[in-house]
């Protein structure tokens, strides 16, 4: 990785829950709200956007695990703002903490690791998945 990713270091993105984030399974809308899948996306997502500048050309990140506590409903309309923090640096992992609020405020809250490895590394683990 390039040097200056520290620990403090944030990242925020915002979001417009839209049906298509709506808590469903098999096409069948149980909630129209904002879905723990959608939140655990976009927590990865946010995380990510952390680690993009520090990667070398031939650097990619991967989701190690996602840990999350979805706390309240946001329904359709409603802005939702991710924020990332890197709590922890350790050889080639970046561990975040995310926080998701919306108008009334915190609706969930979780943790993000991500390695890094050489894009040449994961090439072979996919070639030894496949067979």
């Amino acid at each position: 990785m390039k040097p200056g990713l520290k620990v403090g270091k944030e990242e925020s993105i915002e979001v417009i829950v839209t049906d298509d984030m709506f808590a469903s399974f098999e096409g069948e809308v149980v909630h129209p709200v904002y879905s723990t899948v959608a939140m655990t996306y976009h927590m990865e997502w946010v995380s990510r956007k952390i680690i993009l500048p520090f990667l070398e050309s031939h650097e990619e990140g991967m989701g190690a695990s996602v840990q999350l506590k979805h706390i309240a409903a946001s329904p359709l309309g409603t802005f939702v703002t991710l924020k990332a923090t890197v709590i922890e640096l350790r050889d080639n992992i970046v561990k975040t903490n995310v926080i998701a609020t919306n108008h009334l405020g915190v609706i969930g809250k979780g943790e993000v690791v991500q390695v890094i490895l050489p894009k040449e590394t994961i090439e072979k683990k996919l070639i030894e998945a496949s067979i």
